[in-house]
This record gives C-alpha cells, structure tokens and sequence, in this order.
C-alpha cells in the first residue's frame, strides 16, 4: 500500500432510520451518498468516508474520532442536541490532542478531537 486513495469506516445500527437520523444531528447534515436502501455515507473530509448501514451493531467497536476546531462547543451542542451526556475532554501530558468519547444509541464508539497547538 504505497498510495493510498481513500479511507472508508462503517457502523451498523439497528433501527435504520433513527440511525440515520441520529448520525444526520452528528454531522449537521444529511448524508453525502446514498447508494441502496439502508445504506447512506457523509464524506467527513476528502475521500474519508463514514458508512451508516442497517445491520447488528458491534457494540464497542471503535471510537471513530472526529477532529473538530473546538472541542468544548461541539460537545456541548452534541449534549444539547441528543440529549445525553459525554465525558469531560481529556488531556495527557505528552499528546498534543484533547479528546472525549461517547455513544451512539447501538453503542458504537464516537469521539472527538482537537488538535492542540505544541510549542517549542
């Protein structure tokens, strides 16, 4: 694999169109693709692709993290917007990321990440 063109990761949920819905409210967004029935796909960013697909869900399977500008405002409008909890952001002395995990409603693995700016 020298080249690689492209990155694709799926979820299955049980319930099709909650599970569509619900990654819809994650992105802000309806899906990017939708190839056949139960089975929708959001580019999160150029050719990495995010699958949704009706099907058994692998509980704990993950996290997929998602990097995001600003850590803090999307955990709180994810909270507001599904109603839930998310853990505290987490830090760790050495990792120039923050980062904080959470569930889908099948209990697959989400989470979320910023960047942080290291100084030398």
């Amino acid at each position: 694999m020298n080249q690689l063109s492209g990155v694709t990761f799926q979820v299955r949920v049980s319930d099709f169109d909650k599970g569509k819905e619900w990654y819809e409210k994650l992105f802000n967004r309806k899906a990017d693709f939708i190839p056949h029935a139960d089975f929708v796909e959001w580019e999160i960013i150029p050719n990495t692709w995010l699958q949704v697909s009706k099907g058994v869900p692998s509980v704990g399977n993950g996290p997929l993290r998602i990097g995001v500008e600003n850590i803090q405002e999307e955990r709180i409008r994810l909270m507001k917007k599904f109603q839930i909890s998310i853990e505290d952001v987490n830090t760790r002395e050495g990792v120039p990321v923050k980062w904080c995990t959470f569930e889908d409603p099948d209990g697959n693995l989400i989470g979320l990440y910023e960047e942080l700016k290291v100084t030398t």
